[in-house]
């Protein structure tokens, strides 16, 4: 694993639900490169809510967040941090 990605695990009771992904994907879009999401060998981009719901993560889940462009280091810290901590709810 590199700078640019880090291993966290849905912790919140509802696992990553829409409420949950919209927070994620909302992060994301203000990113200047992609931004990924994935689970196991299932990629998506965490810019689009669907593409989040599609990877089903119940909590427990481990999942990866990667950003492509070292500038958006920021954006990857804050969706790391929303998703360690239960997306504020």
């Amino acid at each position: 694993m590199d700078e640019l990605t880090r291993q966290v695990v849905i912790v919140n009771d509802l696992g990553l639900h829409a409420r949950a992904a919209a927070k994620i994907a909302k992060l994301a879009q203000d990113a200047h490169s992609n931004v990924w999401i994935s689970r196991g060998d299932t990629l998506a981009d965490a810019s689009s809510v669907i593409d989040i719901l599609s990877l089903g993560c119940p909590m427990g889940t481990t999942v990866s967040i990667s950003v492509e462009d070292p500038f958006d280091l920021d954006i990857l810290e804050a969706i790391d941090q929303l998703i360690r901590e239960g997306f504020e709810e």
